[in-house]
């Protein structure tokens, strides 16, 4: 995974960072799917504390240590993966990039971490584990055993071995930025939504056009109703999510056989209870921003979820987008994190070869940095290594 020019693709030889690859995304996507990806809720104010947080701490390094032996290896739940971080569960994926789920499921499999399918996702579920055999599966479940039951057992025979459901998405979040760029699920024809694609005719073409050809419309096909296509006047059923709680955890523990993770969970006193219903993970999320604005960012939540953790294994997503970050997030206890929307970006301008360049480039940034920190391995990467950016310090 080389960041050599030779061998990196015209259109990612300026991408020397996750941050380079939003701009040529905006002018590649349509207004409306760029949005939707971008975006957060009402005024982004849980969006930007997402990045701010990370400012709160500074590097403390050690020097004069040898570390030439230094790795990122990582193990989550019985099984090491050569990297710590993963691509979180995103929807509309394959709108985004051309067979995007394959594309993100495919490279975590060649890079050795994890992928995780959403089940807002336009491929089955199938097809993205037989290309992904690193790849867990995220549904979005309500409150109801005659839809939660089917849709557990579907992924049971598939063969996921890590089911992560998602709960901070009691209602829809009132994502403005959304009726602004025009975007719905599913996306209603009309003349502006029209006029937007062919503003973007390489996406129009080599995306959606590629897909209609290839594989005919997406539909979203894992969310436990029937097939519903992205493009039309069908409305898309509203699942009661609002009724989803902690005795369906339970429910779902008992027939899902594999390891059971909850995505979105922020409060340590949650978390407590996921432990005592027999959970197995917990990433704690606040969905990118995507939800409720003016939340508790995900990395300033990070100790109170370790206190509570037990022997459950702690992750996290929303706001990362360095190295830097990385190893920050893992000195707050964090033993794996995930990062979406750079690597949909990426995939959207650079298929798999964007994903991979991406991925080298964040893995680098760690690497180096591990370097200058005077550590080895991972486990290394201690909360001693972390300041408070303000006030008095006695190091």
């Amino acid at each position: 995974m080389s960041n050599s020019t030779t061998q990196t693709p015209r259109v990612l030889k300026d991408m020397l960072c996750l941050e380079d690859f939003e701009a040529p995304a905006r002018r590649f996507l349509p207004r409306p799917i760029f949005g939707y990806i971008s975006g957060g809720v009402e005024a982004n104010a849980s969006l930007r504390g997402n990045r701010t947080a990370f400012s709160e701490y500074e590097f403390l390094p050690r020097v004069l240590v040898n570390t030439k032996a230094r790795h990122q290896k990582t193990t989550l739940f019985g099984r090491t993966y050569d990297l710590p971080f993963g691509f979180p569960p995103m929807g509309s994926t394959a709108l985004a990039a051309y067979r995007g789920d394959h594309v993100l499921a495919k490279v975590a499999a060649e890079l050795n971490t994890v992928m995780i399918q959403s089940g807002a996702s336009f491929t089955p579920m199938e097809r993205v584990r037989e290309v992904g055999p690193t790849a867990w599966f995220q549904a979005y479940l309500p409150g109801s055993p005659e839809i939660i039951t089917p849709l557990v057992e579907r992924a049971q025979a598939t063969g996921f071995e890590v089911l992560v459901l998602t709960v901070d998405v009691q209602v829809a979040g009132n994502r403005e930025n959304n009726v602004r760029s025009g975007y719905s699920s599913p996306l209603k024809p009309s003349p502006r939504l029209a006029w937007d694609c062919m503003l973007r005719p390489r996406w129009l073409l080599g995306t959606f056009g590629r897909t209609l050809v290839n594989h005919g419309m997406p539909h979203l096909e894992n969310m436990g109703f029937p097939r519903i296509p992205i493009l039309g006047n069908i409305e898309r059923p509203r699942l009661a999510r609002d009724g989803l709680c902690w005795e369906h955890v339970e429910y779902i523990r008992k027939i899902w056989k594999g390891k059971f993770v909850l995505k979105g969970v922020l409060s340590r006193h949650d978390v407590r209870i996921a432990r005592e219903s027999g959970v197995d993970g917990i990433m704690v999320s606040n969905h990118g921003g995507r939800q409720l604005d003016g939340t508790l960012s995900p990395f300033r939540a990070l100790p109170g979820a370790v206190a509570e953790a037990g022997g459950m294994t702690i992750m996290m997503d929303s706001g990362i987008r360095r190295g830097s970050d990385v190893l920050k997030a893992l000195a707050m206890g964090a033993q794996f994190v995930f990062v979406g929307r750079p690597f949909l970006y990426a995939a959207s301008i650079g298929g798999e070869a964007g994903v991979r360049h991406a991925a080298g480039l964040l893995r680098d940034e760690i690497n180096r940095n591990m370097a200058m920190l005077g550590i080895s391995s991972l486990a290394q990467m201690k909360r001693d290594l972390l300041v408070p950016s303000r006030g008095p310090i006695d190091v």
